[in-house]
């Protein structure tokens, strides 16, 4: 519970600091918590020592855009968010280098551009965490979102830009072979399935305009 109520306030004096639209924010940050802890859960039959890696899993869930490239210099908001861990957290040494290392290195355009990196014993906790990323993907309007908040201002472009996404990268998640978890795979088709929907609900609502 302290750890979580640390980090949770951290993120949103961050998110403040550095002007992150809400498609990247808390609600953005809770999400990907709540889908790593039950990708975790799913996975401890299997691989039971992943209890012990609990910390880094939502440490690396919580602060993960605090980092983001979109928003920051990556590599400036991974020195903030050391420090800030080391000064306020019990974390250890060890805990907070995996879980920067874990932000660095899950994004969509880093895996896609340099691969999945090798961190050894933490591998898995690295999936769990991305693959929790990419499950929250799936909320389509985050991309219109995004989009009139930091690409073009314009509804209509920001949808298309947003179905174009769609296209190209969220609805071809399980055909590039993204998920690694038997959770993510199954709960990705349906997530998929809630997208089309939600896709369907805005055509009848602007067909109405």
């Amino acid at each position: 519970m302290v750890l979580i109520s640390k980090l949770l306030r951290f993120a949103v004096n961050s998110i403040h600091m550095f002007r992150i639209d809400e498609s990247h924010g808390l609600s953005h940050a809770i999400n990907v918590l709540h889908h790593s802890h039950n990708i975790l859960q799913s996975e401890l039959p299997k691989h039971p020592y992943l209890d012990q890696q609990r910390n880094i899993i939502y440490t690396s869930a919580i602060l993960h855009d605090i980092c983001d490239k979109k928003y920051m210099n990556q590599q400036a908001g991974i020195e903030y968010i050391k420090g800030f861990l080391h000064g306020n957290t019990s974390l250890t040494f060890e805990e907070i280098e995996t879980s920067t290392a874990i932000m660095e290195t899950m994004s969509y355009s880093t895996v896609q551009k340099n691969g999945y990196p090798d961190l050894g014993k933490y591998q898995m906790s690295y999936h769990i965490v991305r693959e929790a990323d990419l499950l929250d993907a799936y909320h389509f309007d985050r991309s219109i979102i995004y989009n009139m908040n930091n690409v073009d201002e314009c509804f209509a472009r920001s949808l298309q830009n947003a179905l174009n996404l769609f296209d190209n990268r969220v609805f071809m998640h399980n055909t590039h072979d993204l998920f690694v978890t038997d959770y993510s795979k199954k709960l990705s088709k349906l997530l998929e399935e809630d997208s089309y929907a939600r896709i369907q609900k805005w055509k009848q609502i602007l067909s109405h305009d």
